[in-house]
C-alpha cells in the first residue's frame, strides 16, 4: 500500500538535505534522520528515488562507508545477548543498571553506532524483515554493498569474534564443577580445546591467505561444525545429569553461557560459507539481521530470568514431585491410610492451637512473640513431619510437581487427558480425606485441652479470646480468605525450600560427606555414619521446610502488626483447633449463625490454602518442564467431563479402569530419578 505524498517528500527531504552533494561528515544525524523516514513510506518509493538519482545514491554510498569504516562489530558479535556475569543476581542487577542508564560505549565501534540511530533494534529489526527481500537485495545492489560480507576486514573480524568466545568458552569448560557435570566426556578428547584449536588454525591461514573462503564441503568447517556440537551435547549431557548430581546458581549460569557462545560461535562461521553467488548478498543481509537481532536482546531482563530460573525449577520439582507422589491415595488401603496419617497431624495442631492461645497471654514485644509463635509452628510441623503424619494443605505443593511430572512424558492425546483427569480425581480425593482428618481431630483435641486446663487451674482461658478467634472465623468481619491465601503463599514456598535443599544435597554430596567423614567414623563407627547419611538424605529436606513454614506461620501477624499492617495466616487445621477454643471460650452460647459461618469459613479458608498453593506449584511445574500453555484449557475440560461422569470418585475411593496404568505412570515417574542415582 502506497502512504501519502506528504510522507514521500518528507524522505526525499532527507536524502536531498544531506545527500545532493559529497557528504564528508562524519556525524550520525543524516542516518538517523534517513532511517526514521523510510519508516513512515513505502521501501519502494525509496528504491525508485535512489534509481532516479544516482548521485544522491553515490553521495548516500560515500556517506556509509565513511561512518562504518574502522568501526570493529566484533563486540556486537562477542558480547550482546550472551550472559556477562557468572551469577543470576550480578547479571540481573547489571541488566536492569543499563535499562535505567544505558552503559557509553566508544565511538569508534559499530555498537554506538546503531545505539545513537535506532531508538529500537528491536522494532527496526521487524521492520527489516517485513521488506520484501528482493526489495532489499536491490537496496544493497543500489548503494554496492551487497558484497560487503566478502571484505577482507568483515572476515577477519567474524575470525577474531570466534576465536574471542571460543577462548572465553574453553576457560570455563574446563572448571573442575563444570567437567563434573558432564563424566562421560572424561574418556574423550575435550571438544572446547578442539575447538580452540581449529580456530586458531583458521585465523592463521586467513593471516597468510586474506582471501580465504569457505565452503560447505571444506574440511576446516566440518571440524569446527562437528566440535561445536559436541560442545552443545557437553551442555546438554550435563544439564540432564543436573537430575544426578544436582547443581549451583554459579554452574547453571555457567552452562547457559557455554550453551550461549558455542551457539554464536555456529552462527558466525555459517556466515562465512559461500557455495553459490547469490549467497553473497544472503549472507551480507544475514550479518545485518544477527548484529540488530543480538542489539535488541542485549538487556532483555525477561529472557534472562526465564533461562536462569528454569533449571532449577525443574530440578526444585523433580524433588518434590517424588515426595508428592506418596500423597496420592489410590487405594481403599491408602485412603484410610491417609486418614490415619491427617489424623495424627490433627492432633498435634490442635495442641500448638492452645500453646500458642496461651503464649499470647505473655508479656513481651511483637517480636517477642514473633519468636514465641514461630518456635510453636516449626516445632510441631518438625514432630508431624518425623512422626510421619500429615498436615492437609503441605500436599499440594508436592503434587503439583508430580502431576506435571507424569503430564508432560505422556503424549498430548484425548485418552491421555482422561487418565490424567483421573489422577486428579485421586488427588483431590487424598486431599479431602487429609482435610477431614485434619480437623476431624483438631477440633476435639483443642476442646479437651482446653477442658482440661479449665478443669486444673478452675478457670476458662479461653474467655479472653474466644471473641476475637470466632471474629477470625468470619470472611465478612475479617481479612479471612486473604490470610488464607497468604497461608497458601508460604506451603508453596515451603514447597521450594524443601527442592532446594534437596538439590544441593546432591549437588554438595552431603549424605556421602556424611558417611565418609572419619572424625564421625572414629568417634560412633562407620555404622552409625551411613545410617546418619541416610536419616539425612530422606529427611533433611522435610525438617528444614517445615521449620521455615512454622517460622513464616508464627512470625506474619505480629511483624504485620509492628508495621502497622493487617496480616495473618489462616489455616483449616488451626482454624478447626480456634474454632473450638472459641465456642469453648464462649460456653457454647454462640448465635446459630456465627457458629455456621465460623463452620464452613473453616472449609472455605482449606480450600484457599489448596488453591493457592497448588495452583502456584503447578505454574512452576509447568514452566520448568516447557508444557505447553495452550493445553491447560483442554486439560481442565477433560477433568471436569470426568467429575460430571465420576463425581463420586472425588471423594471416595472407588475403582477405575485406569487405576494400574496410572499408578505406574506415577511410580515411573519418580523412579527414574533414584534410579539414576
Amino acid at each position: 500500500m502506497r502512504l501519502s505524498s506528504s510522507s514521500t517528500k518528507n524522505f526525499e527531504s532527507v536524502l536531498k538535505k544531506y545527500f545532493s552533494f559529497k557528504n564528508e561528515t562524519s556525524s550520525l544525524e543524516p542516518l538517523a534522520e534517513f532511517l526514521e523516514a523510510i519508516k513512515k513510506t513505502d521501501f519502494k518509493n525509496v528504491l525508485d528515488f535512489l534509481k532516479s538519482n544516482p548521485s544522491s545514491a553515490n553521495h548516500f554510498r560515500h556517506y556509509l562507508f565513511t561512518i562504518f569504516e574502522e568501526r570493529p562489530f566484533n563486540l556486537s558479535l562477542t558480547e550482546a545477548n550472551i550472559l556477562s556475569e557468572n551469577a543470576f543476581f550480578p547479571e540481573l542487577k547489571k541488566r536492569i543498571l543499563n535499562k535505567i542508564l544505558p552503559p557509553v560505549e566508544h565511538e569508534k565501534t559499530v555498537w554506538y553506532v546503531i545505539d545513537n540511530v535506532s531508538f529500537s533494534p528491536k522494532k527496526d529489526i521487524e521492520y527489516l524483515h517485513n521488506i520484501p527481500e528482493d526489495e532489499v537485495n536491490e537496496f544493497l545492489n543500489i548503494l554496492g554493498i551487497s558484497d560487503f560480507i566478502e571484505k577482507t576486514n568483515v572476515k577477519s573480524e567474524l575470525i577474531f569474534s570466534m576465536n574471542i568466545l571460543s577462548w572465553r568458552v574453553t576457560g570455563m569448560a574446563l572448571e573442575v564443577d563444570v567437567v563434573r557435570m558432564a563424566p562421560e566426556y572424561r574418556n574423550f578428547d575435550n571438544p572446547f580445546l578442539a575447538l580452540q584449536n581449529e580456530l586458531e588454525a583458521l585465523a592463521e591461514d586467513f593471516k597468510i591467505n586474506p582471501e580465504i573462503q569457505l565452503h560447505s564441503k571444506d574440511s576446516r568447517y566440518k571440524q569446527i561444525k562437528i566440535y561445536a556440537e559436541q560442545c552443545q551435547n557437553f551442555v546438554n549431557i550435563a544439564f540432564k545429569n543436573s537430575s544426578k548430581y544436582g547443581i549451583s546458581g554459579k554452574i547453571n549460569q555457567s552452562l547457559l553461557k557455554i550453551r550461549q557462545q558455542t551457539q554464536r560461535i555456529s552462527e558466525i562461521v555459517n556466515l562465512l560459507i559461500i557455495d553459490q553467488p547469490e549467497d553473497v548478498v544472503i549472507k551480507s543481509k544475514q550479518l545485518v539481521f544477527n548484529i540488530l537481532s543480538y542489539k535488541s536482546h542485549k538487556n532483555n531482563i525477561s529472557d534472562l530470568i526465564n533461562d536462569s530460573t528454569r533449571l532449577i525449577s525443574h530440578l526444585i520439582t523433580n524433588h518434590t514431585a517424588e515426595t508428592g507422589s506418596h500423597y496420592i491415595t489410590s487405594s481403599r488401603k491408602q485412603y484410610m491410610k491417609m486418614f490415619y496419617k491427617a489424623s495424627g497431624g490433627g492432633i498435634i495442631v490442635g495442641a500448638l492451637c492452645v500453646l500458642k492461645m496461651l503464649y499470647g497471654f505473655m508479656p513481651g514485644s511483637d517480636f517477642f512473640h514473633a519468636f514465641l509463635y514461630s518456635l510453636n509452628y516449626a516445632m510441631g510441623f518438625v514432630m508431624i513431619y518425623l512422626m510421619g503424619f500429615t498436615l492437609a494443605t503441605k500436599q499440594p505443593a508436592m503434587t503439583a510437581a508430580t502431576m506435571t511430572k507424569v503430564l508432560s512424558e505422556q503424549e498430548t492425546t484425548k485418552q491421555n487427558y482422561n487418565e490424567f483427569a483421573d489422577l486428579v480425581s485421586k488427588l483431590f480425593r487424598s486431599q479431602f480425606i487429609a482435610f477431614v482428618g485434619n480437623v476431624l481431630l483438631s477440633f476435639p483435641i483443642a476442646l479437651l485441652i482446653i477442658y482440661g486446663l479449665d478443669v486444673f487451674f478452675s478457670q476458662n482461658l479461653a474467655v479472653e479470646k474466644s471473641d476475637r478467634l470466632l471474629k477470625d472465623l468470619d470472611p465478612f468481619k475479617s481479612k479471612a480468605i486473604l490470610h488464607a491465601c497468604i497461608a497458601g503463599f508460604y506451603l508453596f514456598i515451603s514447597g521450594i525450600i524443601s527442592g532446594n535443599i534437596g538439590n544441593n544435597s546432591v549437588f554438595y554430596q552431603i549424605p556421602d560427606r556424611i558417611a565418609k567423614n572419619l572424625p564421625i567414623r572414629r568417634m560412633f563407627g562407620a555404622r552409625f555414619a551411613k545410617s546418619l547419611s541416610k536419616y539425612y538424605a530422606k529427611n533433611w529436606a522435610g525438617i528444614i521446610s517445615n521449620f521455615w513454614f512454622g517460622v513464616f506461620l508464627g512470625a506474619t501477624a505480629p511483624v504485620g502488626l509492628f508495621f502497622g499492617l493487617d496480616l495473618d495466616i489462616r489455616h483449616i487445621t488451626f482454624a478447626a483447633g480456634n474454632f473450638a477454643i472459641g465456642l469453648y471460650g464462649k460456653d457454647f452460647t454462640v448465635d446459630s449463625s456465627v457458629f455456621w459461618t465460623s463452620f464452613i469459613t473453616v472449609f472455605i479458608i482449606g480450600f484457599f490454602n489448596f488453591l493457592v498453593s497448588f495452583s502456584l506449584s503447578m505454574f512452576l511445574a509447568f514452566r520448568s518442564r516447557k508444557m505447553n500453555f495452550g493445553e491447560v484449557r483442554e486439560i481442565y475440560r477433560a477433568i471436569f467431563r470426568y467429575f460430571v461422569r465420576n463425581p463420586l470418585k472425588f471423594f471416595i475411593p472407588l475403582q477405575s479402569t485406569f487405576d494400574l496404568k496410572a499408578n505406574s505412570l506415577v511410580q515411573n515417574s519418580i523412579t527414574t530419578k533414584s534410579e539414576d542415582q
